[in-house]
């Protein structure tokens, strides 16, 4: 059975799709069968695979509004093992929709239930919010990925996000836990990069990525020609750094299942 993995952090700007869809990507080339859910109405994870969210005739939104099938909304990307379910600007609306159903918190969790089968891992590419449909997400998941820029205001904030699972773990989904923490945009000739890092270890040990996501002109450029890096340029350091990521976390749930 695949595992659900959501990518998250309320702070905008740290890396989130990037990570989701270039993960995605390299998890894919390891030879693992991936779906990712592009669940922020931006949907910025879905033109940055090079497809158009209007061409679907399914998205996230009538998945969770309609009770669409989710089946349905999965679609094909230019890296084979890697699907899709895509995401339109309408799912801003889907937060006002969901507000006075029953079990609300559940929704994405009940559409993404029948397809874990069919997959190794399944990544939820969050909104930079904690409204309802991230908290869907989480409560989706298995375990949550936390992308945290090599920044100033790096750690502020993460409290909100820790809080917020503490309360899922308690309330909704009590098998949720923290897969890592993962260091973006470093740049090492920084000491405030380096700094930041150290206080992750600190704080967090065993839960930081020993990978580290460095910033990287190829991993801007990529989503604009539709492609994750490692088709986009495979020899640059972020489609080397991804390609690290993605071992280091299958060999991660493989320990945890030995």
């Amino acid at each position: 059975m695949g595992k659900i993995i959501a990518i998250a952090n309320q702070k905008g700007g740290v890396g989130k799709t990037t990570t989701a869809f270039n993960l995605g990507a390299c998890l894919a080339s390891d030879g693992k069968k991936v779906l990712l859910v592009d669940a922020d109405p931006q949907a910025n994870a879905t033109s940055g695979l090079g497809v158009n969210p209007d061409s679907a005739d399914v998205s996230v939104y009538e998945c969770l509004v309609d009770g669409a099938d989710a089946a349905k909304a999965v679609v094909p990307t230019c890296v084979e093992g890697l699907e899709l379910i895509c995401s339109r600007i309408d799912l801003v609306g889907a937060e006002v929709e969901l507000m006075n159903r029953r079990e609300r918190e559940k929704s994405l969790s009940k559409v993404l239930e029948p397809l874990k089968e069919s997959y190794d891992y399944i990544l939820i590419d969050c909104s930079p919010s904690l409204g309802i449909i991230t908290v869907n997400a989480l409560s989706a998941a298995d375990s949550v990925i936390i992308p945290v820029q090599a920044e100033y205001f790096a750690l502020e904030g993460i409290s909100q996000l820790l809080n917020t699972i503490r309360i899922i773990k308690s309330r909704l989904r009590p098998s949720l836990e923290i897969e890592g923490f993962l260091l973006t945009m470093y740049d090492a000739r920084l000491r405030l990069a380096n700094q930041i890092f150290e206080e992750l270890k600190g704080h967090f040990g065993e839960m930081v990525f020993t990978t580290v996501i460095p910033r990287n002109i190829k991993l801007s450029e990529s989503p604009s020609h539709g492609l994750p890096v490692i088709l986009y340029d495979p020899e640059s350091r972020g489609a080397i750094a991804y390609e690290q990521l993605s071992k280091e976390l299958i060999s991660r749930n493989r320990r945890k299942k030995a």
